[in-house]
């Protein structure tokens, strides 16, 4: 399945190898046993997401759409299949190397966070840079956290505690840090999913915003129809495989992709 994208001319897009898709799965297979039978969390995925797109991953609980997540992700290994991150891949790395891709080329927000309490938010926008091996007294470090949060609406709140922000603001956090490295793909699961409508409004505009001004690419696993159609598209799950898209995706017609998936 071939994704389209609106052209980009700037962005993390430009450092990737020319023509490379941002991120690329072909007929990517997980399988589990279970009670002593196979069961196949992916049943060979193909897809090709081009940089600079937001793409949204639907399905119902249970469809296959976190197990892609994991192994679009590089956190889990698919059983067959290619899946390559920039034109890297990743069954060839090992798992240091695999580790060290995550680390800088892929970004991540959560819907629980994952922001660490006994850090400030600069610090916590600052991590991923520390884990690269950077300095925490250089100046470019704090000088790019800043950038990074004054960017989605927090550059005076660098010094203060998470504890003291909102769920929103922290969520708000949680997307300058998986920008702070200028990563080839940030992964986003269920980031509204424990927000009010309000609130995930904003997440979602930031997320958009990522990808319009900057260039990045967004894969975001979601069941709900009002944050997909902030995507350009929506590709939907059905027993671990992709069984229909929606370009430009309204909530209305989502909403009916979802109760057609459940009739199936």
């Amino acid at each position: 399945m071939a994704l389209r994208m609106r052209k980009r001319t700037h962005g993390p897009a430009q450092t990737e190898a020319a023509g490379a898709c941002a991120l690329t799965l072909e007929s990517v297979t997980r399988r589990y046993r279970r009670g002593g039978r196979d069961f196949h969390a992916l049943d060979h995925v193909s897809m090709e997401v081009p940089p600079g797109r937001f793409l949204a991953v639907m399905g119902r609980s249970g469809s296959g759409k976190t197990t892609f997540l994991q192994c679009a992700a590089g956190l889990d290994q698919p059983t067959s299949g290619t899946v390559r991150v920039g034109g890297t891949d990743l069954s060839g790395l090992s798992e240091a190397a695999l580790t060290r891709l995550r680390r800088d080329r892929i970004g991540f927000v959560f819907q629980s966070l994952n922001l660490v309490p006994s850090l400030t938010v600069g610090e916590n926008t600052a991590l991923p840079l520390l884990l690269r091996g950077m300095d925490p007294q250089d100046p470019a470090v704090r000088e790019r956290a800043l950038t990074m949060l004054a960017s989605v609406g927090l550059g005076d709140r660098a010094d203060d505690s998470p504890l003291r922000l909102s769920g929103g603001q922290q969520q708000r956090v949680a997307i300058a840090r998986a920008l702070v490295t200028d990563p080839a793909v940030v992964f986003a699961d269920e980031p509204t999913g424990a927000l009010d409508p309000v609130t995930a409004r904003e997440v979602l505009r930031l997320l958009r915003e990522a990808v319009d001004t900057s260039g990045h690419t967004v894969v975001m696993v979601t069941h709900d129809p009002q944050a997909a159609a902030w995507t350009d598209e929506a590709v939907f799950i059905e027993a671990g495989r992709v069984v229909a898209r929606e370009d430009r995706p309204a909530p209305e017609t989502v909403a009916r992709r979802l109760a057609g998936l459940g009739e199936r």
